[in-house]
């Protein structure tokens, strides 16, 4: 019997064609395993008909741990046998099926982690290490099919050593492309910030006393440089903000071991199993009673991201140093992706930090961390990169046409849909200017390619100023693609009901802005989507809320608290008590009162997000947004050991929420109840409110799932308080799992909006 077998999913490079190899010559058959130019992987098998039946059997059940397999398409062939051996033959460039990607870059294996700390092994503190179960992938591959040509590993000459590995079919380094040891492989050394080579035999761990001692040194990994600092020490941590102009937002820091997590945060049981994962993020921890790091890590936050080390590297940095944790935080300068290349780190970061630890392999494509938090025992990504990008989010049914779709504005992502696979990239950021948006596009070219998708239609937010808008536009009239825009919040909800399948939902979505079908600023809407009617509408939404100053107000929260509440009373005497929070002071104070008494030319907004950050204001937690979301992360922190001491009742007029008596018990309740009870307060009303608005809609819709989207369902709290509500009243609550209910899943939204609703 003959048969040609192609397979599809994530299968090159992660040790697939080994296996393959291994499962052939065991049920004897002869023949041969090959990697294609689609990602795919095609064999041919010679035998008799129970052996070939028995490899299929195996294919699915024993397949390597990091393989996928989405598809296998057998096909019987007839003529004579031609083999007499099973083996794996030269890659073929050829392209014929779509949908197949290479893997994820994934953490350093525990067998690799044993041969690291073992003087035995000849790769004994080689940081480099790495095999079929582990290590860069995504970022080192130029092009496809995934073979050492193909790669910036190509650089390197494996030595007899390591080819005896390659090449021996029951070692675990059998055609591992990114085989590597100390004699053949990348090395590492240190530099001062000009770049000057230092003389030292163990430029690693010397790195890592550096950091332990006070010194900033920018760390090159796999997806780019992070920016290494003390988390224990202050005076490098304030440099660093003074440097990057981050006053306030927190660093993630990069911790020795898990028992060392343990001693400064409280870790359940999923959030060991994620931070302990292969793909290692960034997990947002609650801090414990005995934080002892700097406060200066994670300012006014009652948590602190946290990572485990991922490559030999980041392990032996802590080998001679007692620290418990370094800051790790992404080197890119504001509003610029993570820096990758050595010239460019030289030149952006050589007044940042002290010293570089480099290594000289060069980095493909940059990929960003990723960022995790827990509700509960539910996964909530904040965002998703390193570790999971570009593996795809599978559906439940395939999309008619192949969808490019471009995000928003910020903390983007570029997704593409392709049958029933969303591939989305790896974080981009936020997209503002001319460097942003080519790493958009080549984001996309380069999924697009791995993926082999011929794309159809290209998806971009409604807002017409945004770069990716301008940037779809420019795509659709190059490629001849059919171009439609997707409101921001629709988006949102269309993600929710694609993660989990659902024809019909109302859904309450929540975040700063995103421009509405009327031109207006929305953030606080329900909608009601049914792909059984075809239909999907804003049915509610919280009070419109004035914005003094428009965009202003999104920087600073006491403008948003002043029009709200100058609704009901005269706000003059406490501005002027704060006027030493306004740039301007006394000036700009009374310029706003100028504009909430004349009412000329101010923006309302529904936003959640600038309600929470009114709040925020009010209570004395932020009186400057310094990064994205400060404000209602603040106030999080500062409710999560709070009460509902207002207990109030949501005010629902016609079809909106009520927000500005919310404020106004908030401001005249300062001083008769703690700020963390009024926070929870805050928390408690808007979570009730919308939910109690959204199984209202729910109810008169025949709906039986109620969900929550957009940056906000980010927020534990809002998030287990409208749970509570809705599934008290007999309905099903959705949120977000495989995707961030933020921006960063927007091109998702917009995919699946396009390719599963549209058409």
């Amino acid at each position: 019997m003959r048969v040609k077998v192609r397979v599809t999913g994530i299968i090159q490079g992660v040790g697939f064609r080994p296996f393959i190899y291994r499962m052939a010559v065991k049920n004897g058959l002869k023949g041969y395993v090959r990697n294609m130019g689609d990602a795919g992987v095609e064999i041919l098998l010679e035998g008799e008909e129970n052996a070939i039946n028995n490899f299929l059997k195996c294919l699915k059940k024993e397949k390597p741990p990091l393989a996928q397999i989405h598809e296998i398409i057998t096909t019987k062939l007839g003529g004579e046998y031609e083999y007499t051996d099973f083996r794996i033959v030269r890659s073929s460039e050829e392209a014929e099926l779509s949908g197949s990607v290479i893997p994820p870059d994934v953490a350093i294996c525990s067998e690799c982690l044993r041969e690291l700390r073992d003087k035995r092994n000849p790769r004994y503190n080689y940081f480099f290490i790495t095999c079929t179960d582990c290590g860069p992938r995504f970022t080192v591959i130029e092009c496809l099919p995934y073979d050492r040509e193909n790669t910036t590993m190509r650089d390197f000459t494996m030595c007899s050593f390591c080819k005896s590995e390659y090449t021996d079919p029951l070692n675990r380094r059998f055609h591992a492309q990114t085989v590597a040891c100390p004699k053949c492989g990348p090395k590492a050394y240190l530099t001062t910030s000009s770049g000057e080579t230092l003389q030292c035999r163990d430029p690693i761990r010397e790195a890592g006393k550096l950091v332990s001692e006070g010194f900033v040194v920018a760390v090159k990994g796999y997806g780019g440089f992070h920016v290494a600092a003390s988390a224990l020490k202050d005076d490098p941590l304030m440099r660093l903000r003074r440097v990057k102009h981050r006053r306030q937002k927190p660093f993630a820091i990069m911790a020795r071991s898990l028992e060392a997590v343990k001693s400064f945060a409280e870790v359940t049981p999923k959030e060991a199993e994620l931070l302990t994962s292969h793909m290692r993020p960034i997990v947002l921890i609650k801090k414990n009673a005995d934080y002892y790091l700097s406060e200066l890590v994670a300012p006014g936050l009652h948590n602190v991201g946290v990572m485990l080390p991922y490559t030999g590297l980041h392990y032996m940095l802590f080998d001679v140093v007692d620290d418990p944790a370094f800051v790790m935080t992404s080197a890119n300068p504001p509003s610029q992706p993570i820096v990758k290349d050595d010239d460019e780190a030289l030149k952006t970061l050589g007044n940042i930090v002290d010293y570089f630890l480099f290594h000289n392999r060069r980095i493909a494509h940059r990929c960003d961390d990723s960022v995790v938090r827990v509700h509960g025992e539910r996964q909530v990504f904040i965002r998703r990169s390193r570790g999971y990008a570009p593996a795809p989010v599978m559906l439940h049914e395939k999309a008619s046409k192949c969808v490019l779709a471009l995000g928003g504005e910020l903390n983007n992502t570029v997704c593409i849909l392709d049958g029933n696979k969303a591939f989305i990239s790896q974080h981009v950021g936020d997209v503002e200017n001319v460097e942003t948006r080519e790493f958009v596009r080549n984001a996309a070219e380069h999924l697009a390619h791995l993926t082999n998708s011929k794309v159809d239609v290209v998806a971009c937010d409604l807002h017409p100023k945004f770069t990716t808008t301008r940037l779809a536009h420019d795509l659709a009239v190059q490629n001849g693609w059919q171009l439609i825009q997707v409101q921001h919040h629709f988006a949102h909800i269309a993600a929710l009901m694609a993660e989990h399948s659902v024809d019909e939902i109302v859904g309450v979505c929540c975040d700063g802005y995103g421009y509405g079908v009327n031109g207006e600023a929305w953030g606080g809407e329900i909608i009601f989507a049914s792909r059984n009617s075809s239909e999907i509408k804003r049915v509610a939404h919280l009070e419109k809320q004035p914005m003094i100053g428009g965009d202003l107000a999104t920087r600073y929260p006491l403008r948003m608290a002043a029009g709200i509440l100058q609704k009901r009373l005269n706000v003059e005497d406490w501005l002027m008590q704060n006027k030493r929070f306004f740039p301007h002071g006394e000036g700009e104070v009374r310029l706003i009162l100028q504009q909430l008494r004349k009412g000329l030319g101010v923006i309302e907004t529904t936003s959640c997000g600038r309600v929470l950050d009114a709040v925020a204001a009010v209570l004395g937690l932020c009186y400057e947004r310094t990064y994205e979301g400060e404000p209602a992360m603040k106030l999080e922190s500062a409710a999560i050991n709070g009460k509902d001491v207002l207990q109030l009742k949501p005010k629902i007029e016609s079809d909106f929420l009520e927000t500005t008596n919310l404020l106004l018990e908030i401001f005249e309740g300062r001083e008769r109840h703690a700020v963390t009870d009024l926070a929870f307060s805050a928390h408690a009303y808007l979570a009730g409110g919308l939910a109690e608005l959204a199984i209202e809609k729910a109810l008169e819709n025949g709906v039986k799932a109620v969900g929550f989207s957009g940056g906000a369902a980010c927020n534990e709290i809002l998030t287990k308080l409208m749970r509570e509500t809705v599934e008290a009243a007999g309905l099903v609550f959705l949120v977000h799992e495989a995707v961030p209910p933020g921006d960063g899943g927007l091109s998702f939204g917009q995919a699946v909006y396009v390719g599963l609703f549209h058409f």
